[in-house]
């Protein structure tokens, strides 16, 4: 399956709209599309997962690098609208204790 990302700035924050599966066939263009947003500094980036599917570990593995990226430049990194087999993956992995994880639905364009 293929991931559509549409990024957005809203209100002093990049808001990244994923839709698909983030897996190995897609990282590259998500980790592509993520490196400069998170090295802006002192900014908030925000993930939408609310139309993400799947996620493996090379997708995870993005996350933690865009975490590392964001937190060198003095900005945050938020996950919003996991579904419950999302945020279970999160859990499982113990990112949710290191990355600020939202469960609530889509974010407001």
């Amino acid at each position: 399956m293929n991931l559509q990302i549409d990024i957005q700035e809203q209100n002093n924050a990049d808001v990244v709209y994923l839709t698909g599966e983030v897996d190995v066939y897609t990282s590259a263009k998500l980790k592509e599309s993520l490196a400069p947003l998170t090295e802006k500094g002192q900014n908030t980036l925000i993930v939408d997962l609310s139309q993400v599917s799947y996620i493996d570990s090379t997708g995870l593995g993005i996350f933690i690098g865009a975490l590392k990226s964001v937190d060198k430049a003095g900005g945050t990194l938020k996950i919003s609208g996991v579904n419950d087999r999302v945020k279970r993956l999160f859990e499982i992995t113990g990112l949710n204790e290191v990355i600020d994880i939202d469960a609530s639905q889509r974010e407001e364009a």
